[in-house]
Formats: C-alpha cells, sequence, structure tokens
C-alpha cells in the first residue's frame, strides 16, 4: 500500500478541486455570518468540521485507497452521511432557515418528498440499493453516474438528518419520542445492507477482485495518461494491495458502517432528549424563550 500511495500525485491524493470549492464554500459562510449578524462559534465549529468530514468522505487520500479495500470506502461514507451532514446542518444559523421557510420557494421543489416517511424510505433505499453488487460495480465503473448518484444521497441525507435533528423548533415535523422512533426505524432500514454485506459467504464486488475492473475503476481517479494497462503492470491487482482478504474486508466494511451509525443514532437520540428538556422546562415555566438560542 505504501508504494501504491507514493506512485500516485499530489492530484489523485489529494483531490484539490474538491478542496478549493470547500474552501470557497468556508470562505462564503464567514463573509455572510459576518453581513447578517448571526451564529456563534459552536455553529461555526460544527459547519466547518461538516466540510472537513465532507472532504474526508468525498476526497482526500481516502478517495483513492478506498477503491482498494472496501472497509475504507465505507468509512468514506460514513463521514459524508453520518458526520458531514448533521453537522452541516447544525452549523447554520436558524436565522438562514427561518428566513429560507418564510420564503415563496420554500420546499416547491421537494413538495412531494418533504416528509418523515419519505425522507426515511429514500435515503435508506438509496443507501441499500447502492450496495447492491451489480449497482456498486456498474456506478464505480461510470464516474459521471457514479457522481450524480452521490449527490442524490447526499442531499436525501439532509432531508432525513433534517427530521431527526428539527434545527427550526417552529417547524418540527415530529415530537421528540417521535423522533426517537424515527431514529430507531432509520438504525432498522439500514441493518438489512449491514447483513447482505457482513453475513455473505465469499466476496461479492468485482471492482475489488477482479483486476480488470479494478484497474478501469481506478484510472478515472488517476491523471490523464495512467491508463488500466499501466496499472496491472505496476501492480497486478488490487489484492496485492490488500492487507485482508476480499472477504474479510467486506465483513469488516459492514461491520464498520453498523458500529458507526449506532454510535451517530445514539449521539443524536441524546440530542433530542436535550431538545426535549429543553421544551419541558419551557413549558413548566423555568426557562423564557430568551434562553433559547435561536442564532
Amino acid at each position: 500500500m505504501e508504494t501504491f500511495a507514493s506512485s500516485l500525485g499530489f492530484r489523485a491524493l489529494w483531490t484539490p478541486e474538491l478542496l478549493v470549492s470547500i474552501v470557497i464554500v468556508a470562505i462564503f459562510y464567514c463573509w455572510l455570518i459576518r453581513k447578517t449578524k448571526t451564529g456563534s462559534v459552536k455553529k461555526s465549529f460544527f459547519f466547518m468540521s461538516g466540510l472537513l468530514a465532507l472532504y474526508l468522505g468525498w476526497g482526500s487520500p481516502l478517495y483513492v485507497f478506498g477503491h482498494v479495500m472496501m472497509t475504507i470506502h465505507m468509512l468514506q461514507m460514513v463521514f459524508a452521511y453520518f458526520v458531514a451532514v448533521p453537522l452541516l446542518i447544525l452549523g447554520i444559523p436558524t436565522k438562514w432557515y427561518e428566513t429560507f421557510l418564510k420564503s415563496k420557494w420554500a420546499f416547491r421543489p421537494l413538495r412531494y418528498i418533504w416528509n418523515p416517511v419519505a425522507a426515511l424510505l429514500l435515503f435508506n433505499g438509496l443507501f441499500s440499493f447502492y450496495h447492491v453488487p451489480l449497482m456498486f460495480d456498474t456506478l464505480m465503473q461510470a464516474p459521471f453516474l457514479h457522481s450524480l448518484y452521490q449527490w442524490v444521497l447526499l442531499l436525501t441525507a439532509a432531508l432525513m438528518w433534517w427530521f431527526i435533528l428539527a434545527p427550526v423548533p417552529s417547524s418540527y415535523k415530529l415530537r421528540e419520542l417521535r423522533r426517537i422512533f424515527y431514529i430507531f426505524a432509520n438504525g432498522l432500514l439500514i441493518t438489512p445492507a449491514c447483513a447482505l454485506i457482513i453475513f455473505a459467504p465469499n466476496a461479492m464486488y468485482a471492482v475489488y477482485t477482479d483486476p480488470l475492473i479494478w484497474a478501469n475503476v481506478m484510472a478515472y481517479c488517476l491523471p490523464g495518461g495512467t491508463g488500466p494497462e499501466a496499472l496491472l503492470t505496476a501492480f497486478g491487482s488490487p489484492e496485492s494491495l490488500q492487507f485482508l482478504d476480499a472477504r474479510t474486508d467486506q465483513q469488516l466494511a459492514g461491520v464498520l458502517m453498523k458500529v458507526f451509525q449506532e454510535i451517530v443514532y445514539g449521539i443524536s437520540i441524546g440530542y433530542v432528549f436535550k431538545q426535549w428538556l429543553k421544551k419541558e422546562k419551557l413549558q413548566d415555566g423555568e426557562l423564557t424563550i430568551s434562553d433559547i438560542p435561536r442564532s
């Protein structure tokens, strides 16, 4: 793996085009925070951490190594959809959400799917479908379709996390107890995909077992001029770069996804309980509206 890493250039390892885009978003966020005089240090920390997690999920050396080992690819999924998305949602000031919600364009393009059940089924359905071997191998060999699928998955993840985190108290679609059941439902619906990966009797994904398919997929990540033939000549197969056999790597990927997902959802349940406690104290007269942060 070390020899493989040393043979890659800066662009292949660090995805500078994504890094530049994220830096631009971060600068725009800071400028908008100053202009609107909203936000807080905590929200800024959440948003910047979310951008970092998104870079780790969609770029960084993890991106290219995710084409060698499925465990690393699954770690990318965790960063992008279970860490970055909730942090970005929490990092946006409440007043920005309220301004958008009051606009006449709010939710018009999403009016058919802007509800908890649709969000639940869309994200978990698309996530599970992505890990069907035929679908996975097909998308990995089609860069445009793969990028498009990633964006759709990101948007549906944002929709799903919106109903979990409820960042705008006045727009709650689910009461706190129902949100906790909603989190459990998400955990249940993603379990079959993890179970398929963990308990499959053999390695299912040709990207990690078939040298020709792996070389074709990897060639898309490298600078122009590096073709599949050169990769096959230099490294032979993905298995020569893996420190685990393909089936063990696949099982570890499934376990990693399930464990990290449970950790993130557990933290989310704690967050919902905290919101619930604030609400109960407000109703009991222990807090005033001004005690609840709105920025």
